[in-house]
């Protein structure tokens, strides 16, 4: 669910690469849900008061800051959190392999029926998370999910496709993931954020679960695009013409 943003409404923050090129500074950064994550939160939320599910639970994998995502999910309606502390060197190592490790394992000890994730982070946009939990629990998959239904122990999906739209029906359980158009998330009022204080989050670490957290993928260095150069401004297409062919571009 949580992913640290790296500006917010009220500051921009400039991205900075560590000095030793390990990857990006995030010190002092504000962690936020990730946007299709909240999408997520939002239709669980929603299949619970129609009645077709009896508990939402938010799950968040990180630092202890993550614990301010999932209580923005307990205001928005889930009952109870999870708290999967990944810190250090595995918190910068997580990927999507890790994360869905967990999110297996989860669905396992819960006994869950579905699994509701946002079809892919803004930060990496991976978009594996969702279909590495599906094959690690070997359940059906709904992903880019425009319009969920559930009809007794099937799930009717719409699916955003580059063709346009594609509707399945699949069997429970199953994991989906969360595209733009599902729904549009609802803001939490000021008395479910006092009422979602009180909410229970359970801590664990990946080793309760039985998860390896060793990545398999390493990041040799993390480099700042190149400086922009200044635009030239030309009056005429002889003149464009000429500077391309003293750049040696045409």
């Amino acid at each position: 669910l949580s992913k640290p943003l790296l500006s917010d409404s009220s500051k921009v923050i400039f991205i900075r690469v560590k000095p030793d090129n390990s990857g990006v500074v995030t010190d002092g950064v504000k962690h936020s849900m990730n946007p299709f994550c909240e999408i997520a939160v939002e239709e669980a939320v929603k299949l619970k008061e129609k009645k077709f599910i009896k508990e939402v639970v938010a799950v968040s994998c990180g630092p202890t800051q993550v614990t301010e995502t999932i209580r923005t999910a307990l205001a928005m309606g889930c009952d109870r959190g999870i708290h999967v502390e990944v810190s250090g060197k595995d918190y910068e190592a997580m990927g999507p392999l890790q994360i869905a490790k967990i999110f297996a394992a989860l669905a396992k000890k819960e006994e869950a029926s579905l699994v509701i994730l946002g079809k892919q982070a803004i930060d990496d946009d991976c978009n594996q998370t969702g279909q590495m939990t599906a094959a690690l629990l070997d359940w059906p998959q709904g992903t880019f999910a425009s319009e969920v239904t559930i009809d007794g122990e099937k799930v009717k999906v719409v699916r955003e496709i580059d063709g346009g739209l594609e509707t399945i029906k699949i069997s429970m359980p199953a994991v989906l993931t969360a595209d733009l158009r599902l729904n549009t998330p609802r803001y939490a009022t000021l008395p479910n954020i006092m009422k979602a204080k009180k909410k229970k989050i359970a801590n664990m670490k990946p080793a309760d679960l039985g998860v390896d957290m060793v990545s398999r993928v390493e990041v040799l260095r993390v480099d700042e695009p190149p400086t922009r150069l200044a635009g030239v401004k030309v009056e005429t297409v002889d003149d464009l013409v000429a500077k391309l062919k003293a750049n040696g571009t045409i």
